[in-house]
């Protein structure tokens, strides 16, 4: 029989399951020592990656002119020197850290000899499905290696020369730990693969979409395995009326400027409508020397007569730029602020600028995104950043886990109970009664 590229994704899925049980077993100086290597092996490999690197960005280049590739895509292939030396420093970072797994949680003495405990272990099979950005397939694969999981990645094809160099590297890495089962990291390379990995729920414990809002839907819509992840990255800044203004340029300008395509640079400033005008025409200023497409309100121009600002839409305020573009919104309030954050924002990043600290609490509590900041750029949002080593990505979900995604959110729990052959109708008939004590809480 031919094996259909669906079958072949079965067995692929099939076999990492089965690496799992094994996984879980590794001990954590193997596993550190597993990530150093590996550091020292993408370090040793760097010109081969480059090359690889290279080959992809010269064919995107004309998908690029060609219309067939955005802008922000073809900035977050380019593996940089400063993106691999942060990718080497989040391989080292991830084997300092913690290992997650076999942490008892919480001990619970439910009755005399009988002990019950919360022990933190593997998810199991996580996929992850992502575009461009191929320093994704490091970070992803050092925290797997740490949280003992296993993964099937998907990156993007514009990205699979170096994809396909960096997990060479990888499974060259672990094939010298005998201890490591084979089929832990895999990648796939074909679009069709991915319709197939949503239909494997039988051994796919986790889906981690890293991509646009419509993909990110389609993922959600599309499978019965649970989905971990962001759609838009809609960030805002709020510059409240007691705002440092140098301050306030600073932390825009980086949060805008620093790596426009990121899902953490910022989208929407809204500015309290009593901050002095020069502030505004000097913050749209600012903006405008720095190449960045100002948006805002009609109001604001005609103030300040302004010839190369547009008019900002409604669609302004829901839209994920990626680029060198800001939208620019003034405000009654700090309840406004709150209020239009709350709509037309993501639940991703947002930011309050503001020397009042009781302003700065209340913005922290109400607007409902993963991460909340007070006088610092959107773009500390990132895992690397956060102390995690690195990131599978940056979730808006409320459950399991949410903003920066480290190991923490790579790990599930189990309930160990220790008996010495107690049963449960010495309970329910009142012959005992349980104690339920807290040895232990974590």
């Amino acid at each position: 029989m031919v094996k259909t590229r669906h079958s072949e994704l079965k067995y692929i899925a099939k076999k990492a399951k089965e690496a799992c049980w094994k996984l879980s077993s590794i001990d954590t100086d193997t596993k550190n020592k597993i990530l150093k290597d590996l550091a020292d092996a993408l370090k040793e490999n760097y010109e081969s990656i480059k090359e690889a690197n290279n080959k992809d960005l010269d064919a995107a280049e004309k998908l690029v002119n060609a219309g067939g590739l955005s802008k922000s895509l073809y900035k977050r292939l380019a593996l940089t020197e400063s993106k691999f030396s942060e990718m080497l420093n989040g391989v080292v970072d991830v084997s300092r850290l913690v290992d997650p797994i076999g942490n008892i949680e919480l001990e619970v003495e439910l009755d005399d000899g009988l002990i019950l405990r919360k022990v933190s272990c593997p998810i199991g099979v996580i996929g992850v499905i992502f575009e461009s950005r191929p320093d994704v397939i490091v970070q992803i694969s050092s925290l797997a290696i740490k949280s003992s999981n296993a993964v099937i990645l998907k990156g993007g094809s514009e990205a699979i020369n170096t994809n396909v160099e960096l997990v060479k590297i990888i499974n060259k890495t672990l094939a010298r730990f005998e201890e490591y089962p084979e089929s832990s990291i895999n990648l796939i390379k074909t679009r069709e693969e991915v319709n197939s990995m949503l239909e494997l729920d039988e051994y796919i414990d986790l889906l981690i979409p890293r991509g646009s809002n419509e993909f990110v839907k389609y993922i959600q819509n599309n499978t019965r395995i649970p989905v971990l992840g962001h759609a838009d990255g809609i960030c805002h800044i709020y510059i409240d009326n007691e705002a440092n203004p140098e301050m306030a340029y600073k932390v825009c300008l980086d949060s805008k400027t620093d790596y426009p395509a990121a899902c953490n640079a910022v989208e929407t400033i809204l500015i309290h409508k009593d901050l002095a005008a020069e502030f505004l025409k000097d913050l749209l200023e600012k903006f405008l020397n720095a190449n960045v497409e100002v948006r805002c309100q009609e109001a604001i121009i005609n103030k300040f007569n302004l010839a190369n600002v547009s008019i900002a839409k409604e669609e302004d305020w829901s839209t994920e730029y990626g680029d060198l573009i800001i939208s620019i919104k003034e405000v009654n309030s700090l309840e406004d602020a709150i209020n239009h954050i709350n709509s037309y924002g993501s639940g991703h990043t947002d930011c309050i600028i503001t020397s009042n600290k009781e302003k700065a609490d209340k913005f922290m509590n109400f607007v409902d995104s993963s991460s909340v900041y007070w006088n610092a750029s959107t773009r500390f949002a990132d895992g690397f950043r956060y102390g995690f080593g690195a990131e599978v990505g940056i979730s808006t979900n409320k459950t399991h886990a949410r903003g920066p995604v480290g190991l923490e959110g790579l790990v599930i729990y189990k309930y160990k109970l220790y008996g010495n052959g107690q049963i449960v109708s010495d309970y329910s008939k009142g012959l005992k009664t349980f104690k339920h004590k807290v040895v232990n809480n974590n």
